[in-house]
Order: C-alpha cells, then structure tokens, then sequence
C-alpha cells in the first residue's frame, strides 16, 4: 500500500521543509476536516427525510465546504448549525464516536460510506460522488503508518476543535512547516465567534501547511472577485500577502498567486512587491505553459508583449510618466512585430490614458483609438475611448446636447453587451457632467439611478453590490448635494456608508475623504469659524494640491490677509491654465475680483469678472455663470440690475445651494432697496416692503446653513429699513440680533453694502 504522496514527502528536491516540485500534482488528501464533510454528506443520505428548507441550504453549502480551506472543527460545526442544528448534532456525534473509539472505528466509517450512494447516479456524476471517490482512493492508498497518524490527527481535531489540521500527517513528518510549538497555534475566541465559512482562510502560523489545487484555485479566485467588486470584504492587505507567501512556498510557480500578489500589492501602493509579482506572474505563465492555444514562440511573446504592457499600467498608476512611456514603446514595438492587433488596439488606449495624466491634448489619439477599436470589434476599448472623449469635450466646452448624446449611444451597446461595468461608469460620468453645468437636480438623478441599478455581475461571496469608484463618486456627489442645501444630518448619515464599505485602506477611499473634508471646510467657513477651517486646509492639500490652493485663499481672505490671498490665487491660476482646469480658472477669477473689487474699486474687477463670464459661457456652466453676473450685477444700474437678477434667480432658486439662493436673494433686495431710494414717495414705502419681505427669504436660506457672517449683514440691512418704515420694535430687533454677532465675529474686509 504504497502513499501517493510518498513522492511529495520523501522528495529530494525537498529541503529544510521547504518543497522545490509543484505539489499541485496531487489532486486532493484527506485531512481531519474532509472526514468531517464526508460525515456531513454521509449524514444527508441516511437521514429522515428533513425540512425541505434545511435541506436547500445544506445543499448550497456542499461546495463552499469542499472547495474552501480546512475549518476548525467548531467554525464547521456552527456553519452547519446555522442551516441544520439537527444535522450539526449528527455529524457531531459521529465524529466523537471515531475519536474517542479505536482505529477500527474510523476504517469502518470508510468501509460503509460507499454503501450509502452506490446506488445513487449522484456519485457516479455529481461534484460530490467525484470529491468521495477522490477521498476513498486517496485513504485507501495510505500505507498502515500513515492511516494510524491519520487517526491521531483526527483526534486531536476533535478535543481541539480550534486548530485545524491541514494534513493526514503530523508537521513534523511530513517537513513541510516549521519545527516551532504547536500549542502556540491556537485562535482567539474571539475570532472564533466572528469566523464565517469565508473568513476562515486566517490560519495559524505555525500550522500552515499546502493547500490542495482546489483549494488554492478557490481561495485565488475569490479574493480576485473581492478585490474587483468589494474590496471591503476581501482580507487587509497584510493577511492576504501573509496567505499568498504561504501558497508561494510550497509552489513558487504558481503564476495566479503571483498575480494576486501583484492586485494586492497595488492596494497599499507598493511599487517593489507589485513590479516584482507582476514580472514573476508572466515569467511562470510561460513556464507553465498557461498560454491557452498558443504555444512555442507564439506563446512566449504573446506574453512577453502584454507583461511589458502591464508594467505599463503599473508606472501610469504610480504617476512614473516617463518610465510608463518607454515600456508602452516597447509592447508596441513587440506587438507590431507579432502582428498582434489586439495588443496594439490596448496599448493606443493606455497611450491616449498616458497623454491625458501628463496634461496634453489626446483627443486625435482617442478617436484613432475608437475607430480602430470598432473595426476590430473590441466593444470595451471602444465604449472607453467613447467616454473619454466625452470627458475632454465636456472640459473644452462641448454643448452638452452632443455629449450626452453620445453617452446615450454608448449605453445601447453596454445594455446589449451587458457591459455592466462600463454602464455604471456611464451613469456617474453623466453624473459629474450634470453637475459640472450646474443641472443639481439631474445630477441627484443620475446618482440614484445607479445606486438603485441591479447589476448585471454574478454576484458572489454575499457581494451585494459592485462597490466600484463609479459608486464611490456617486455618494461623495450626492452628499455634496446635500450639503449644499444644508442636510449635514443626511451628510453624515452618507458619509459614514462611505466609511464602511470604502474603508481607509482601499484604494477609493480619497474620494470619500476629499469630499468629507470639502464639505467641513466650507460649513466652518459659513460658521465663521476659520480657526476650525485651518486645519481642513491642511489636510486637503495632502489629497489634492489645486482645491487645498484654492482653500487657502478663501481663508486668507476671509481673514483679511488680503496680499497672500492673491499671491495664491496668482499661482493657482497659472497651474490651472497648464492643467486646463477651466472650472477653477473661473472660480479663481471670481475670488481674485473680490480682492480687487475691496481693495482697488469696481475698474480693476471688472476685466476679471468679463473674462469669467465669458468661459463659464463658453463652456456651458451654467451655476458660475449665474454667480458672474451676480458679481457684475453689483456694477450695474439698479434698475437693469434688477431685471437681470430675476432671470438669474430662476436658475439660481432651481439649481443652486442654499448660500447662492441666499446671495441672489439679497443682492435682489440691495437693487430693490436702491430704487426705492430714487422711487417718489407715495411707491417708496411699497419698495422698502419688498425689499424686507426679500431679505426675510433670503435669511432663511442663510439661517439654515447656520452662516452667521451673512446673517449679520441680513440684519444689519433688515434694521435700516425697519427704520425706515417706522417698525421702532422690529429695528431694535434686528439691531440687537446684528450687535450679538458683530461682537461675535471677526470684523470683515468687507461692508454689508459692498458685500455678495
């Protein structure tokens, strides 16, 4: 009865415990715990007839146990109790019946286990009739040594029922771990309540041993899914690598575990370990010959061109631009060579991807891209290049009827390929781009729906959603939207999904962190409290240097630091116009009027507040250009200013946060309070009313976004026209309300007249 494993155990490429063949050529082994899921199946076949609820869930339970890694004997038996507790205390007690009797006992088990599906078409067919046969010839090829060590084993998985064993044999026959104390291998209770049948891959250190091919090929394919589709429930980075160093040491060629490392190497932004997996990854394809149908030297280029472009991808991630080049030059020039016009069509993507990061006009290379792209029938690349475009066209001012438009004809052919991917790509695109014209109300519209979309993805491993940047960028959009109109309950309440399913580690997390700091730094700014705004700055400039840039000047200039502010604004300018951040020119434009229109009068703001209106225009935005005019609309004649602040205010009151509803409403009372200045005396106590009743509006806008630096201007105006309308009361009123925050706040830069 000579082992099939003897040419594992006793090899002489084996050394120091540490195995130098691909033990992958050894299809299963029977272990402690594949007797216990051999008592399972054994159980369901000789058991009464149960409920046919508990049966369902015992049989989509089957493969995850055969498949998965060795269980503690605990973390098995709860699994099945949560389908079956009549079933558990079966399985149980046959399993204590082998331990606490004789070897017999366990021979026996196997003598009989064949009796209970012989008759069965199952076991001649089924992925469980092939995993029993698989363990029937694997026990009965062991020799008598290796069956009693078997037994050992199995005892001591059943009083220890919180150390799995990993093999038929003990560590220290077998060498294939390490020689330290095996009553250090214990886990936590702790952990213990908390395992779940997909969580049971933290195994001790010390215990480790090879996992059988299905197993390896089971724990790699899921945490690829994981890392794809919710990074959240996949292992930390540190434990997975420590799992993948494991698969590696007893099989240093297996070329998907190198990859895996690779993805997960990418997670903690690790430049060694991910060009390192990534190389080793195509230099054991090649060795294993996992080149599907092309073989010789057709087989080793073919990997040879796509692991220069991979690494590639790998630089264009890590920002190494120039590195990025030289490598896509190299697999384009090995993929001409081959002819391979896939490859070429891959690389023309990531080549028009390279000029976009380092800020160069591609859009020639794009549409070469979609075209080639079509032709060659490669409906993902295509729908890539399609959405690109539409990304530069949005920031060059393309009218927004075309782009969207061509997104419309991207969706048909997502739909019919069921591209589910690049659909929710598609959805929080035409997000940002709603948003980007200032179209709010489109733009929470555009976010619901992909929050609300079914996916078209297999889901998996109790993935409920693709937890994807798409998602990621839609929630950080929607809870901007809500703080602009004062929902920091509702903020919260999304932040905090945020924080769970993209927790710090994982690679989106600085959207969500970015946004949450935007939205801090912009309420304390309202509040007036810009010592808590500080250190926002701070920690904004770390996530993105142009909106810290661009932070720091606001706080500047709220706190009157007026020569530094534009000093900023001057250089964010100049940086925005080399990365043709058009939305931020306009925005610095309008802050760098505002310094010149309190320093230096309205003659040097108005250049700046023309050219502004004039891009924002340009290139349809519509929110800045309403905020333009109402800057200009501080120039004008009252009378024209007024007119032009109505058709303004449509837009404004649709569309606009609650502090831009709240300053187009007071700019509206300042014109309606300057032409009740000129107006005769029988219509100026009429005009001086509606100009109350506007700033009334306008205070509750401001009220409930707490802005306490607009509210004292609100009352500061309120008490003027009290008095002059005679309301002694209510002057003295907003009189005392204005005193309380005048003492309150900071002194401003500005005057309440003068002030937007």
């Amino acid at each position: 009865m000579a082992s099939v494993h003897e040419s594992l155990y006793f090899n002489p490429m084996m050394t120091n415990g540490v195995v130098h063949a691909n033990i992958f050529g050894i299809k299963d082994w029977v272990t402690p715990y594949k007797i216990a899921v051999l008592s399972l199946l054994y159980e369901m076949s000789t058991t009464k007839p149960m409920a046919l609820l508990d049966r369902r869930l015992l049989n989509k339970l089957i493969l995850p146990l055969q498949q998965g890694p060795d269980l503690t004997l605990e973390q098995f038996l709860k699994i099945v109790e949560e389908c079956c507790l009549q079933m558990a205390n079966a399985v149980k007690l046959r399993l204590f019946l082998m331990a606490d009797g004789e070897l017999q006992d366990m021979e026996h088990f196997f003598t009989i286990l064949p009796n209970a599906f012989s008759d069965s078409e199952a076991f001649k067919t089924s992925v469980v009739g092939l995993f029993m046969r698989q363990m029937l010839l694997a026990y009965n090829k062991l020799s008598f040594s290796q069956v009693y060590k078997l037994y050992k084993s199995l005892q001591q998985y059943c009083r220890r029922g919180n150390q799995p064993e990993l093999s038929s044999l003990p560590a220290e026959d077998m060498e294939l771990t390490s020689n330290e104390d095996p009553s250090a291998d214990r886990i936590d209770k702790d952990e213990l309540d908390t395992a779940s049948l997909h969580q049971s891959e933290l195994r001790s250190d010390e215990t480790r041993g090879p996992l059988s091919q299905k197993q390896a090929e089971y724990f790699l394919a899921r945490q690829a899914y994981l890392l794809k589709n919710d990074e959240n429930k996949a292992m930390s980075p540190a434990k997975l690598q420590d799992e993948l160093n494991n698969i590696l040491k007893f099989n240093p060629d297996f070329a998907e575990a190198h990859y895996l490392s690779y993805l997960n190497s990418m997670r903690v932004q690790d430049i060694y370990i991910s060009t390192h997996s990534l190389l080793h990854y195509f230099d054991r394809l090649i060795l294993s010959g996992g080149e599907g149908k092309s073989n010789g030297d057709e087989g080793y280029g073919r990997s040879l061109r796509y692991a220069v472009l991979n690494l590639a991808t790998l630089h264009c991630r890590f920002g190494h631009y120039q590195q990025a080049d030289l490598a896509l030059q190299e697999a384009i020039r090995i993929a001409q060579e081959a002819n391979d016009h896939v490859c070429l069509q891959h690389c023309l993507s990531w080549l028009y991807t390279l000029e976009q990061m380092k800020g160069s006009d591609s859009v020639v290379l794009t549409e070469d891209s979609v075209k080639i792209a079509a032709h060659f029938c490669l409906p993902y690349l295509a729908s890539l290049g399609i959405q690109s475009l539409v990304q530069q066209g949005a920031k060059q001012g393309m009218p927004a009827n075309k782009l969207l438009d061509a997104l419309r004809g991207t969706d048909i052919m997502h739909w019919k390929q069921s591209l589910s991917e690049l659909i929710e790509i598609s959805l929080a695109q035409t997000t940002s781009i709603w948003r980007m014209y200032g179209k709010s109300t489109m733009a929470r519209q555009q976010a619901q729906l992909l929050l609300n979309m079914n996916s078209l993805e297999p889901v998996n491993f109790s993935v409920q959603q693709n937890n994807t940047e798409a998602f990621a960028i839609a929630l950080c959009h929607l809870a901007e939207l809500h703080a602009e109109q004062g929902l920091y309950a509702v903020v919260s309440d999304i932040m905090k999904h945020l924080k769970q399913q993209f927790p710090p580690h994982t690679q989106h997390a600085k959207l969500w962190m970015l946004c949450d700091l935007k939205i801090q730094f912009e309420k304390a700014m309202n509040d007036g409290k810009y010592h808590l705004a500080e250190p926002h700055v701070t920690a904004i400039s770390a996530l993105n240097s142009t909106e810290g840039l661009y932070r720091k000047a606001q706080l500047l200039k709220a706190l009157n630091r007026t020569t530094e502010a534009s000093k900023i604004l001057q250089q964010l300018k100049q940086q925005c116009e080399k990365s043709k951040n058009t939305e931020m020119i306009i925005r610095v434009m309008l802050a760098s009027a505002e310094l010149h229109w309190d320093s230096s009068g309205f003659a040097t703001a108005l250049p700046l507040l023309l050219q502004a209106l004039a891009l924002s225009r340009q290139h349809n935005l519509q929110s800045l250009t309403s905020e333009t005019l109402l800057h200009l609309l501080m120039l004008g004649i009252p009378e024209q200013a007024l007119v032009l602040v109505q058709d303004v205010l449509e837009s404004v009151l649709a569309h606009g946060s609650l502090i831009d509803k709240g300053r187009a409403l007071l700019l509206a009372a300042r014109c309606q309070m300057a032409l009740a200045g000129a107006a005769t005396q029988e219509h100026r106590l009429t005009a001086v009313e509606l100009a109350v009743h506007t700033l009334d509006e306008a205070a509750v806008y401001f009220s409930q976004l707490d802005c306490k630096e607009r509210m004292r201007d609100i009352h500061y105006l309120q008490a003027r026209l009290h008095h002059t309308l005679g309301n002694i009361s209510q002057r003295n009123k907003c009189a005392m309300l204005f005193r309380l925050l005048d003492q309150e706040l900071p002194s401003s830069g500005m005057t309440a007249v003068n002030r937007l």
